[in-house]
């Protein structure tokens, strides 16, 4: 890891406001471990849209892995201004000229690498215009979200090169198979569309092929660059699956109401949590009964006004993106006890 907190009195957990975002420093060690040891190098492109934040993008750096995937213009750029930039991709269609224009003048300067996803006329004008000169063709494999027709991507490569462009290969996301929890069905699912992106490629040419996430890292083997990243901290929803991934995210709130009923209720709501993916888990015995803007009320457990609660987000994706700041703890599981070891700014957060 990075620089530890500054010498002197240890701050806790529970010396913070409430909500905060707490991470367990050891989970993310493991975690960052275990895939670095099953996709090395470059085999892994760090997608940092699950964490937004620069500081753990450089702990993968450490790791071994120099290339980084990207969702938005502001990640580019952060990763850059961080000195990150030796290879990132732009794993989406971005029609925006201001936006485009301000990645092209990094290109241009020299001062990074950058690629990003093309899927028609439109996104290659864009990128050409803009001074961007690398492009992955981005394919439909079944999601379906952006991306060309399989049938298409030939025409689509043959157009960026007219237009200047370096194709370096293709993309394609089997996002609708991610999270599917029969391990059968998934690998059955993700070997289809690898199939089709196979083909695509054998169209366009290239030496990259870009795809996949965390959900399919022990079972595409067709890509040449793995786009995983909700896995250095895991959430609920991956949790499922029984990935060798732990745990290790919680957003932390303070019990600041107990109910004769025997609930409790916690000041942090949806404002805190992203509820995209179902409601939060509760760290510790009790479950959670529902989510409100500011509060989740919780029962099943033994609390008292004042007490620190765990919730684990069951998508870290969209909750990392809600807070500022995420603090690093020597054990997630000590509550208001446990030692902050880091704060990591959340420095990608925006478009």
């Amino acid at each position: 890891m990075g620089a530890r907190q500054d010498a002197g009195a240890p701050v806790k957990a529970g010396d913070l406001p409430t909500p905060t975002l707490l991470a367990d420093a050891g989970v993310l060690e493991r975690n960052v471990a275990t895939m670095a040891a099953s996709r090395p190098g470059r085999a892994l492109r760090p997608h940092v849209k699950a964490f937004k934040c620069t500081s753990l993008a450089a702990e993968l750096r450490r790791a071994g892995h120099t290339t980084f995937c990207c969702a938005t213009t502001r990640e580019v750029e952060g990763m850059v201004a961080a000195g990150l930039g030796d290879d990132l991709l732009l794993a989406n269609e971005v029609v925006d000229a201001t936006r485009l224009a301000a990645l092209g003048a990094h290109v241009t300067a020299g001062r990074a690498r950058i690629t990003v996803a093309v899927d028609s006329g439109e996104t290659i004008a864009a990128a050409s215009a803009a001074g961007i000169t690398e492009v992955l063709v981005d394919v439909d494999v079944g999601m379906p979200r952006c991306g060309c027709q399989p049938d298409e991507a030939g025409s689509i490569a043959d157009a960026a090169r007219k237009a200047g462009l370096h194709v370096r290969g293709v993309m394609g996301y089997e996002g609708h198979m991610m999270h599917e929890a029969d391990r059968d069905t998934r690998v059955a699912g993700v070997t289809r569309s690898m199939a089709i992106l196979e083909s695509a490629r054998n169209q366009v040419g290239g030496d990259v092929v870009s795809g996949g996430g965390t959900g399919s890292f022990d079972c595409n083997d067709t890509v040449t660059e793995l786009q995983a990243g909700s896995y250095v901290l895991m959430d609920g929803d991956y949790a499922r699956l029984g990935l060798p991934f732990e745990e290790g995210l919680v957003v932390s709130g303070t019990v600041v109401s107990v109910g004769t009923g025997g609930h409790a209720v916690l000041d942090a709501g949806l404002k805190a949590l992203a509820m995209d993916s179902g409601p939060p888990g509760l760290q510790g015995s009790g479950k959670v009964l529902f989510c409100a803007d500011e509060h989740t009320t919780v029962v099943g457990g033994s609390w008292t006004v004042g007490d620190r609660v765990g919730l684990r987000p069951a998508h870290i994706d969209p909750t990392i993106s809600k807070h500022e700041q995420i603090h690093l703890v020597d054990d997630i599981t000590s509550g208001g006890d446990a030692e902050v070891v880091e704060t990591w700014p959340v420095d990608l957060r925006g478009w």
